[in-house]
């Protein structure tokens, strides 16, 4: 195991790894932007170091001054958190080309199924379900449109270095795809510096649902359930619970075993999430890999009594998983809901500064994973993300009541969040009945924000 790692985030999974870390006996060293000099995780860290100025490409995205940070501090391991870094390929070979351990998958992993078109044809030669798709990269608005004559319309036009919800237009007839085709390539080439696109057939009412897949360095692959995340803002995820409500046994079998079969298929280790989309008919898609560790995945640590970052690390070190998938259960039922300096009642503008009143709210079964203390202020600079409320009861309806009662208790002053968006959401019968896709928000809670 690693005596000593160096945090490459900041936030909520900064505290989320360092916590992780002392509980392992491993030391950690937090980087940090000037913007964040009163973090609280850096009183937890063994040590901290400025990388720089508050803007993210002066500091969190900043390779060479989180390896240099990394060789001052004499770390054997950098962990990437989520966003940022942590899904670039680049930084993975960089930093151990410094030998110095990446907490993740391989650089080859990352960049494979980073691509969206070679991780579609990955999920073919897996025998995974796919949607009827281009077959590779569109390059040309004629292409697209014959693209679209053959696999029918509504089409979705996708960067193929996509990722977090960017990168993607939707078209329901070729005048619209004509338009949207040159503003997603001019788009991706700006967000990816990469102007391929590809094409599929838009699911339009569907669940976004996720398997969380953890891996050894030996072979050894297991799925640990899937997620609900169909509740999506701008696909932006708002509530993620598990197990998913509403769901055949049959077809959750299937979905859990296609991502075990895709990550087998390229030797995937360490933590990573297959994405799939299900229908109103019960078949579901693959959509995406996410090569990291994700915001959501509190709620499985819950159900399955495992804890994912801890593996992470043990993963990295070379140490096997100590389990078979016979041996991983679901216990109970989780939800989590993000909350962020939002306000919703006004088109959901940021709401940074300074907060001056914070009750949080307690009692069995809830968690609250976050970075700020009374007397935060929170930036404009980042993810307006504050938190992570997650509850664990026995059965989904007792889950649901729970996390209503929390969210009553929680009090936040002045900053304007999220909070009133989720009590309306879990207040709804189609969300207590199960009966949401990825739409309900934008048709049913918040029509035409």
């Amino acid at each position: 195991m690693f005596s000593r790692i160096l945090v490459a985030n900041r936030g909520e999974i900064a505290l989320r790894i360092i916590r992780a870390c002392k509980e392992l006996g491993i030391e950690t060293v937090a980087v940090y932007s000037e913007a964040d000099r009163d973090a609280s995780y850096r009183r937890l860290a063994d040590n901290s170091i400025c990388i720089g100025p508050g803007p993210s490409a002066e500091s969190y995205l900043n390779i060479a001054r989180i390896i240099a940070a990394a060789e001052l501090a004499d770390v054997q391991a950098i962990h990437p958190g989520y966003g940022f870094l942590a899904e670039n390929a680049h930084f993975a070979e960089v930093c151990r080309s410094c030998k110095i351990e990446f907490i993740g998958p391989s650089a080859e992993h990352m960049r494979l199924l980073g691509d969206k078109i070679a991780a579609k044809a990955l999920a073919k030669k897996a025998n995974v379900p796919t949607t009827p798709d281009s077959n590779g990269a569109v390059e040309t608005v004629e292409d697209a449109v014959k693209v679209a004559e053959k696999i029918g319309y509504p089409v979705a036009v996708k960067a193929a270095a996509g990722g977090g919800g960017r990168g993607i237009r939707f078209a329901h007839n070729e005048a619209t795809l004509r338009s949207c085709f040159k503003q997603a390539q001019s788009e991706a080439e700006i967000a990816f510096k990469d102007g391929r696109l590809y094409m599929e057939k838009c699911i339009e009412r569907f669940r976004h649902i996720e398997v969380q897949i953890l891996g050894d360095m030996r072979g050894n692959i297991v799925h640990m359930y899937e997620r609900e995340c169909s509740l999506q803002r701008r696909r932006q995820k708002v509530i993620e619970e598990t197990p998913a409500f509403n769901i055949k046994p049959e077809i959750r079998e299937a979905i859990c075993a296609s991502a075990v079969r895709l990550a087998k298929t390229v030797g995937y280790y360490n933590a990573g999430t297959v994405e799939f989309m299900l229908d109103e008919n019960d078949n579901f898609y693959f959509l995406e890999v996410n090569t990291r560790i994700q915001v959501e995945h509190p709620i499985t640590e819950m159900v399955t009594g495992e804890d994912l970052v801890k593996w992470q690390l043990r993963v990295a070190a070379g140490e096997p998983l100590t389990f078979k998938q016979q041996d991983i259960h679901q216990q109970g039922h989780s939800i989590e809901c993000r909350i962020n300096a939002e306000d919703p009642s006004k088109g959901f503008r940021p709401s940074p500064g300074r907060i001056e009143t914070l009750v949080l709210p307690g009692g069995m079964g809830v968690r609250w994973d976050s970075h700020i203390y009374q007397g935060y202020t929170v930036p404009p600079t980042y993810d307006s993300l504050l938190g992570k409320l997650i509850v664990h009861r026995r059965t989904r309806p007792e889950a649901i009541q729970t996390m209503r009662r929390a969210l009553e208790e929680f009090l936040i002053h002045p900053t304007k969040t999220t909070i009133p968006l989720c009590r309306e959401i879990l207040a709804h019968q189609a969300f207590q009945e199960g009966k949401c896709n990825t739409s309900f928000i934008e048709h049913e809670i918040l029509p035409g924000v």
